[in-house]
């Protein structure tokens, strides 16, 4: 067995290893309990596998393990896991909530639900303070833990609701400027699977989890139509967008059979592969604070710049919320837009159609009204 140890972010307790033929594999080990996971990292193969592992390290493998103590945290986070709550939740969601909440239940299994006081609560916060977005997303599922514990008569409060989320100064993931993908193209020009994602994605703002799901079957009259994975299990937010020229002319190209992100055996790539496609590509072309999801933003930001109302964005995007576009279109054109604000207050002041004398308009304007005194 070769070296090449590797641990993952996104799974606590996975590993990577080189076997004999040199292919990566991925092995879960904790507290003495061990198993495979298989080559496929973040397919769902893995996943099945790596719950699998974490349940059979709860209840066999963990240091002094057996049954989760009744009222303890690793009893509540195992109860929350079978709740309709969390089932409801596409997988790719359930991974991230994981992710955060693993980590907390490996600190705190043992502790008992209903001591957990604000204090309790604050220095948990406190100790990622250094890492707001992490700090907040902790928050976010001790709220939902707490919810929870409410519902099963374990507390008659919740002490994470009465704490105030950190800022944040970031604004998220860079959108990607005119500029960079410009220059992503002269890297990668047309005919790279490079270029291929670039254009798929900027021209359809679609998530990375369903970029690589989309396929000729998602065509029908001329448009783009699909369901977006992360609320495919509440039906779906339904997408149906134009073809763009600049796209179609590119998935002209395809074969009809596979998806349009596909690996050589013509199977779809998983939301992680593409990822570290993305990684490396934006490497390659200098441009390490651009990704995969700042290109559904740079879609977004296009829109905004072309004039498109936030609605008509949403129904793009297929953003459950009209503030979550407006986050995402933040890094518009902000003088472009105000050129293009001023010159409809120029076409209608005051309810007037056309306006013919820019200076002798705000003559019109009674100064002494303002305010109610001379300016």
């Amino acid at each position: 067995m070769g070296s090449g140890l590797k641990r993952s972010r996104q799974y606590p307790g996975a590993t990577s290893y080189f076997d004999r033929h040199g292919k990566r594999r991925w092995r879960f080990r904790k507290g003495g309990f061990s198993a495979e996971l298989g080559s496929d990292y973040g397919s769902e193969d893995f996943i099945r596998r790596y719950e699998a592992a974490l349940e059979g390290h709860r209840t066999r493998g963990g240091v002094g393990a057996g049954r989760a103590k009744p009222g303890s945290v690793g009893l509540l986070v195992s109860k929350w896991y079978r709740s309709q709550d969390f089932l409801a939740l596409e997988a790719s969601t359930q991974r991230v909530y994981r992710g955060v909440v693993e980590s907390f239940r490996q600190q705190h299994g043992d502790k008992p639900v209903h001591l957990m006081q604000l204090r309790h609560v604050q220095d948990l916060l406190a100790a990622k303070a250094d890492t707001p977005s992490a700090a907040n997303n902790l928050r976010k599922r001790l709220i939902q833990l707490l919810d929870y514990a409410i519902t099963l008569e374990w507390r008659t409060d919740n002490p994470a609701r009465a704490t105030k989320p950190y800022k944040v100064a970031t604004e998220g993931f860079h959108t990607w400027t005119e500029a960079e993908i410009a220059k992503f193209i002269r890297t990668h020009p047309e005919g790279t699977e490079a270029h291929r994602v670039m254009t798929l994605m900027a021209y359809t703002g679609a998530a990375r989890v369903d970029a690589v799901q989309l396929g000729p079957w998602n065509i029908k009259d001329g448009r783009f139509q699909y369901r977006r994975q992360k609320t495919k299990k509440a039906n779906g937010r339904l997408i149906s967008i134009p073809m763009h020229p600049d796209l179609a002319a590119v998935l002209s190209k395809l074969p009809p059979d596979r998806p349009y992100i596909s690996t050589r055996r013509g199977t779809a790539r998983t939301a992680a592969g593409l990822g570290n496609l993305m990684q490396r590509w934006t490497r390659e072309a200098d441009l390490p604070a651009c990704s995969s999801h700042g290109l559904r933003k740079a879609c977004a930001r296009r829109l905004a710049e072309a004039g498109a109302t936030t609605n008509q964005i949403a129904s793009v995007t297929g953003h459950k919320t009209l503030a979550l576009v407006q986050h995402y279109t933040a890094a518009a054109d902000r003088e472009g837009l105000a050129d293009s604000a001023f010159e409809k207050l120029l076409a209608r002041p005051n309810g007037e159609q056309n306006l013919a004398n820019l200076p002798d308009w705000f003559a019109n304007i009674d100064t002494k009204s303002l305010n109610g005194k001379e300016n």
